[in-house]
């Protein structure tokens, strides 16, 4: 009785399983090379897109950070900060803005804004480019491309409402007419604009050195009008302490009668013998009360004494 040998199935194809490992290997390698797992980092909303080896790219959805896709076929991120951010626009040199009575001025006009994370989508296909992947030169080409010329134009037309000396008191006005007419302007976009400033205001040399010399006179005039309100202050304070004196003055001189200072003198030798400490000198005086000095001629006293 013969003995057939039959095949094993994984023996039916030794040649043709292969022939297609390597086919297997290529094709895992150019998934792992092809496929990618976009990140996005908290504070972006990322705008996902799907390329295509023959086509066109599309949109596939927005991921908010932080997350990331999961590995996937030919996918790409763009990453948009939903964070403030802020610009500066500078009005000098020959971008100096006239005033109403034609005064050249020079400032600056901050603003801050971010984009809306809800409107992104539309913020990358209608306002930014992809040509970039990086993320602040994104929003910079969108703040050039929609924002930054009606912004300048709005503090011109705004500025330009006003004399040149009154923009100090009036920049928060100015600020927040500028913000409506931005708000009004962004109202439908990505655009979240939150404060506008209207600061450092610079004038001509010119007009800066009049209003120095100007203050300084008018503080000049302020320093003498003082002293001469102190000099008259001083002088009705001066009357008046003289006009109190001479009237003390003619009260004494009415109630000082003779008999009154000699009541006066009387009282005060009283009060000096009663005195524990103390010693009682009389001299003579003369008609006008002036002490009588001179030498005693005791010899001749004695003699005019012996004749007697």
């Amino acid at each position: 009785m013969a003995v057939v040998n039959l095949p094993r199935p994984l023996d039916r194809f030794p040649v043709r399983f292969s022939a297609l490992l390597p086919l297997l290997v290529l094709v895992v390698g150019v998934f792992i090379i092809g496929s990618s797992n976009p990140v996005t980092p908290a504070g972006y909303v990322g705008y996902v897109t799907r390329g295509a080896i023959l086509g066109h790219e599309h949109f596939v959805g927005l991921q908010t950070g932080p997350t990331s896709t999961g590995r996937g076929w030919l996918l790409h991120v763009l990453n948009v900060s939903i964070t403030p951010y802020t610009y500066d626009e500078e009005f000098s040199g020959p971008d100096t803005v006239l005033s109403s009575d034609n005064l050249k001025l020079a400032f600056r006009v901050h603003i801050v804004w971010r984009v809306r994370a809800d409107r992104v989508k539309q913020f990358v296909e209608q306002y930014t480019t992809l040509r970039s992947r990086d993320p602040e030169e994104v929003v910079s080409v969108a703040y050039h491309n929609f924002l930054r010329e009606p912004l300048r134009t709005y503090a011109r037309d705004e500025v330009q409402r006003y004399k040149g000396l009154e923009l100090q008191g009036n920049i928060s006005r100015i600020g927040d007419q500028i913000t409506q007419r931005v708000l009004r302007l962004t109202r439908e976009t990505p655009f979240d604009v939150s404060s506008i400033v209207v600061g450092n205001i610079q004038y001509p040399p010119e007009i800066v050195d009049a209003v120095s010399r100007k203050l300084a006179a008018t503080q000049e005039l302020e320093r003498k009008e003082t002293e001469i309100e102190i000099a008259k202050r001083e002088k009705e304070k001066r009357i008046i302490e003289a006009e109190g004196i001479a009237e003390a003055t003619q009260i004494i001189s009415q109630r000082l009668t003779s008999a009154y200072l000699q009541y006066e003198a009387i009282k005060a030798q009283r009060d000096t013998i009663n005195s524990p400490n103390h010693t009682t000198i009389y001299i003579p005086v003369g008609p006008m009360g002036v002490p009588l000095v001179g030498n005693l001629n005791l010899s001749g006293a004695k003699s005019a004494e012996a004749a007697k």
